[in-house]
């Protein structure tokens, strides 16, 4: 018996060790830690009041801080990373850089609220906090920790043995990679409409979360709380629906579940006419990721909805804006003026 625990706890000790401090995967998880630590920066140099847009791919790929932030004549930074990231881990991160007169606009994905305990504690960011970032790690719930402390397996080295040489030897730099997919403000810039998923045209619609669903997730109970935290602190924080294909079947219920996320912690909540559906044709590579094109016209969209919300001015936007936005498939996408552009 003695042996066999020996054996077991040796065995436990080389695997901490060798995740912990040797086997790393710097393209698949350094490129989202460069990604948040890039946004980071660049939140934390913004002057308030400024305008946060905070979701997971939803963020970046179908919203345009270049867009809505000019629209409102505010400076803008687009922090929405990617949908298996945890909240509880970006709103430690995000929450500091946030201050008063701030606005934080939040269009989550709706698997963000319905989200359980069981599957953050398998949140691939785990392996992330494990091996680049334990001091984050040590304020999450003890659940995190563990299932951050066991979250690789030997596919995970197998990956590492090809991902570490490549950067190494600089056959692939990540820094370069990000600046191909990102512009300065957080945005996505390589969704464009002629590069998008023909598959798309096919995709089945995926089943929306219900309201039950929605009011028990362990995301929700994230959400709330950090909503609540950031409203205490004179920060507006404005819920949104995510982009998704037209024929999601949300329901008026599930939307007013996530309307109460908001409203009743001290937030406000907002919707376009179109629930923020719309055609495949409209999209780059999934539903939560328009198309450059729509990605501007709904943007447009957005930023008339958040200056009336905000009883704040609304500039036009420009001619390249407007052109760029002119060209989405779909052109009953929102009721916004769209031919005075300066």
């Amino acid at each position: 018996m003695r042996r066999i625990f020996l054996s077991c706890a040796l065995s436990i000790v080389i695997y901490l060790v060798l995740f912990g401090l040797v086997v790393d995967r710097p393209l698949s998880l350094g490129l989202l830690q460069l990604e948040i630590s890039q946004k980071i920066s660049i939140m934390a140099a913004l002057p308030s009041p400024k305008l946060v847009i905070l979701a997971g791919s939803n963020g970046p790929y179908s919203h345009s801080c270049s867009v809505i932030g000019d629209m409102l004549d505010m400076p803008c930074e687009n922090a929405g990373i990617a949908v298996g990231i945890g909240l509880d881990e970006m709103f430690i991160r995000y929450g500091p850089l946030l201050h008063r007169g701030d606005i934080l606009y939040m269009p989550m994905e709706l698997q963000q609220y319905s989200a359980t305990g069981a599957e953050y504690r398998a949140g691939v960011d785990g392996e992330i906090l494990f091996r680049r970032d334990r001091r984050i790690l040590a304020q999450l719930s003890w659940g995190r920790i563990l299932g951050a402390f066991f979250c690789c397996s030997l596919a995970d080295i197998l990956e590492a043995g090809v991902e570490m040489p490549l950067v190494r030897f600089g056959e692939i730099n990540p820094e370069l990679l990000l600046a191909g997919e990102y512009n300065a403000q957080g945005d996505r810039i390589d969704n464009v409409r002629a590069d998008a998923d023909a598959e798309l045209l096919h995709h089945v619609v995926r089943a929306a979360p219900d309201a039950a669903d929605i009011a028990q997730g362990y995301g929700k109970k994230l959400i709330a709380g950090f909503v609540a935290r950031e409203s205490a602190s004179g920060i507006l924080v404005v819920g949104g629906l995510p982009t998704d294909f037209l024929g999601t079947q949300l329901s008026m219920a599930a939307i007013a579940e996530i309307a109460s996320v908001y409203t009743a912690n001290g937030g406000a909540f907002m919707a376009l006419p179109n629930l923020s559906l719309y055609p495949p044709e409209s999209f780059f590579n999934s539903e939560d990721h328009l198309a450059q094109p729509c990605q501007f016209r709904h943007s447009i969209a957005i930023a008339y909805r958040l200056a009336a919300l905000l009883h704040r001015p609304v500039r036009q936007p420009s001619l390249a804006v407007f052109q760029l936005a002119a060209a989405c498939p779909v052109q009953s996408m929102t009721r916004y003026p769209m031919s005075a552009a300066r």
